[in-house]
């Protein structure tokens, strides 16, 4: 019998970081409010980084451990974004010339705002499980770029604007699918979807996200609970406390999963408060220490948060980890698959925390810096030459690397380099 998931899974931060602790402060928010967010760091994007390059960095350490023959078996590559380039042209083109794949190679994108990563996988698990050409592989990649707009201080909705501004993240996570799921074996046919329309968070403009913030947290609270029962329905004797090891969510911000935790355990448990705060930090928070570091992914955030349960968990004997996922809109889904400590081991060989540590941490200043003069390579751009000098320290850090930057775009074609 066949068997898929993914046998690799890398997250990709950028090159700069800000404490959102330092922009709490400098925004003057409250501080009990933002505390509640559990947020560390952010990702923030400058100007030689785009979707494209989020991508192509977060897939290539794992390309790298492949030979040329091994990487010709990649025969599907899907690219899932919030944070395209063009109407037309799918950034998984540049994606596929840049780490080299062979031509006889499946390439399309998918949009469906947060959730597009899951849906990338399941579609790469379904080609694999399908057993239409047995060998093959698929690379499925999340990459965004936040579209936040700074607002004048002297703006009544500021103090909103901001608290989105501390989660508001960018990067880009990786994952190889195959017949070999060493690091997630999905549980095949094990998922609860829901979805239904509802305008909470979209991006009409290129350069820019709207919704409302009540709205959305209200929606992800609803499709969490539902998406879940609708797998219990599926999945025979499923116990949303007994039957995985540990939790991955779509996060947004750490708060957010506290509280749809929470939610469930009481309607379903009438857990405790004691219980309730004990079961988070045991099971849900292994998954929150990465996407506390890079703010929200978008696309590829619980893919974050199932790398970072996996290396921060306990998989001495191998442990089901269910995955809730979320995009506005809104189509959710919750799925589960099996980690051994096998793939564990593989997991922490690829040291996403420390390539976390190695960004610039850049000070407020520069932050503001970054915000007013950088013009983010987003949607629509005909002409572009991006300003490496902006922050120099942080240019200085690609040095040696060995990491795509975009070069300049001339007349919408986009030209990117390796900085070795």
């Amino acid at each position: 019998m066949l068997t898929a998931g993914i046998e690799a899974i890398n997250v990709y931060g950028g090159t700069a970081s800000l404490s959102v602790d330092e922009l709490a402060l400098h925004r003057n928010l409250d501080n009990a409010r933002f505390k509640s967010l559990l947020m560390k760091e952010k990702t923030v994007a400058l100007p030689y980084e785009d979707p494209v390059t989020f991508a192509v960095n977060a897939a290539k350490p794992i390309m790298d451990r492949f030979s040329t023959a091994e990487k010709g078996r990649i025969e599907l590559l899907i690219t899932c974004t919030e944070s395209g380039i063009d109407f037309g042209k799918s950034i998984s083109t540049y994606v596929h010339q840049y780490l080299g794949l062979n031509r006889n190679c499946r390439l399309f994108e998918i949009k469906q705002a947060c959730y597009s990563g899951t849906a990338g996988l399941q579609m790469a698990v379904n080609f694999i499980l399908s057993g239409v050409s047995p060998g093959a592989k698929a690379l499925v990649i999340a990459t965004d770029i936040s579209r936040f707009i700074m607002i004048p201080h002297d703006d009544t909705t500021r103090q909103e604007t901001a608290f989105a501004e501390l989660s508001n993240g960018a990067g880009g996570v990786a994952m190889l699918i195959g017949e070999n799921p060493i690091v997630f074996k999905i549980d095949a046919g094990a998922n609860g979807y829901y979805g239904h329309e509802v305008m909470d968070v979209c991006r009409p403009l290129s350069d820019s996200e709207v919704g409302d913030a009540d709205l959305s947290l209200l929606s992800y609270m609803e499709c969490s609970e539902q998406a879940y029962k609708e797998y219990e329905k599926r999945v025979k004797d499923a116990d949303y406390r007994e039957s995985f090891r540990y939790l991955s969510f779509h996060t947004p911000f750490g708060g957010m999963i506290k509280g749809a935790h929470r939610t469930i355990m009481r309607k379903l448990f009438k857990a405790t408060p004691i219980e309730i705060e004990a079961d988070f930090e045991n099971r849900v928070y292994p998954g929150l220490i990465y996407c506390q570091q890079a703010g929200n992914m978008m696309g590829g955030s619980v893919f974050m948060s199932l790398a970072s349960t996996i290396d921060n968990g306990n998989f001495n004997s191998p442990g089901r980890v269910g995955c809730f996922s979320y995009g506005s809109g809104c189509c959710s889904e919750f799925f589960s698959g099996i980690v051994s400590k096998e793939g564990q081991a593989f997991q922490q060989s690829l040291r996403i925390q420390e390539q976390l540590n190695r960004r610039y941490k850049l000070t407020f200043n520069e932050y503001e810096i970054v915000t007013r003069n950088s013009i983010n390579p987003q949607f629509g751009v005909r002409d572009m030459t991006p300003d490496f000098q902006l922050i120099p320290a942080a240019w200085d850090t690609m040095k040696g690397a060995s990491r795509l930057y975009l070069k300049e775009i001339k007349n919408f074609y986009r030209k990117y380099a390796w900085e070795v």
